[in-house]
């Protein structure tokens, strides 16, 4: 499948309200939350006023003129927070775009661009039955805790010490 990674524009920034709904790892898809669940405050800090924090990056997966993926940053205190100074991950691929190396060329641009940009490392919180995990291990993340069902892992990115 041809798709294109990109920077998602400022204008676009509205379609990760889906995205954030996206990344929920829902198991029984016969009982899935209302979309409603996004607007909880410990996840809206995930996509509120995104783009306006010094430390928002966002790239998208685009396939056919539809964006069917994206991956963000931002410094935020969720569920993966480490740290006051380290970025975050989100990411989520729309389900029929899975499984296509979509994810992971989505997470790879992500980390070269914080990489570019001397980031120390980047965080994540991952539930733990989810497949994403050995995902994330593959391009270099590693579980450094748990709380319950996720795993936090993080990801040093080579610059400078964390």
């Amino acid at each position: 499948m041809d798709y294109t990674i990109r920077e998602m524009r400022t204008d676009e920034y509205p379609l990760l309200d889906d995205f954030l709904y996206q990344a929920i790892c829902q198991p029984d898809t016969t009982n899935l939350a209302p979309k409603s669940i996004i607007n909880k405050p410990e996840l809206q800090v995930y996509i509120i006023n995104f783009g306006k924090q010094k430390d928002d990056y966002c790239f998208c997966a685009e396939v056919n003129n539809r964006i069917v993926g994206a991956v963000w940053v931002r410094n935020i205190n969720g569920y993966g927070s480490i740290d006051d100074v380290t970025v975050e991950f989100a990411i989520s691929v729309f389900d029929e775009y899975q499984n296509m190396g979509i994810g992971t060329a989505l997470m790879k641009k992500m980390l070269e661009h914080l990489k570019e940009l001397n980031y120390p490392k980047a965080s994540l919180a991952v539930q733990k039955e989810n497949y994403a995990v050995r995902m994330y291990q593959r391009v270099g993340f590693e579980i450094v805790g748990e709380n319950g069902q996720e795993y936090i892992m993080i990801h040093r990115l080579g610059n400078g010490n964390d």
